[in-house]
């Protein structure tokens, strides 16, 4: 899906499918390119969710921009949605630290510990989201928890890009286990340092899918 979604976006960004034009249907793209249907489906969504496409049913799929800018995830985009999670998640985290009860923690290490097992992308994006949701939970204000509610979708949707075009699964855990640790030690510090640190590598990564495709490839990516 990664050397489909380069060679399409390439293409966008060399101006081969300018503003305003459809792109070739499925079918012509999946011979084409050698892939199958799924595949190409996959990176049609990302070139959307990248902004640079349009999806319009029974029409095709148009290009509406040259370039990358912000991507969206459901109603945010995602410079938006980052603001508000640095200035709600990580005070939360240190909030959770003082306030979790061992129920709350062990709930978050049982769902860290699913985690950490799962290998199905879909089933890791929504133990993502709960994961978030119990560390507001933790720190015990109704209205923190309402927020991540209100963002959870976008929250999700993100994930799954990230991992998808990122590999962020095994690093996100990572950044997860030292969250719940600061919170098991009861360190306000600690834990805003561990949430601080889990959104700096959200945004390294999702620059980095988002930074131009410089390099086309050469001849059609393998099935």
């Amino acid at each position: 899906m990664e050397a489909v979604l380069t060679h399409l976006r390439g293409a966008i960004e060399r101006g081969e499918y300018a503003i305003g034009d459809k792109l070739p249907s499925e079918a012509e793209l999946c011979r084409t390119l050698e892939v199958s249907r799924p595949v190409l489906r996959e990176a049609l969504r990302a070139l959307q969710t990248m902004g640079l496409t349009v999806s319009r049913t029974g029409k095709g799929t148009f290009v509406v921009a040259s370039a990358v800018e912000d991507p969206t995830f459901g109603d945010y985009a995602a410079s938006d949605l980052l603001e508000v999670r640095r200035h709600i998640e990580i005070p939360v985290a240190g909030y959770a630290a003082q306030r979790r009860t061992p129920e709350d923690l062990d709930h978050l290490t049982h769902l860290l510990e699913r985690m950490e097992r799962e290998t199905d992308t879909t089933s890791w994006v929504a133990l993502d989201s709960l994961f978030h949701l119990a560390i507001a939970q933790a720190a015990q204000n109704p209205v923190f928890r309402r927020v991540i509610e209100e963002i959870r979708d976008a929250l999700a949707r993100q994930s799954a890009f990230l991992n998808e075009l990122g590999g962020r699964r095994e690093q996100s855990n990572r950044e997860h286990r030292a969250i719940v640790e600061a919170l098991t030690d009861g360190s306000e510090h600690d834990a805003v340092q561990a949430m601080s640190h889990h959104l700096d590598r959200v945004e390294t990564t999702l620059t980095d899918i988002v930074r131009p495709a410089h390099t086309p490839l050469e001849g059609g990516p393998e099935a």
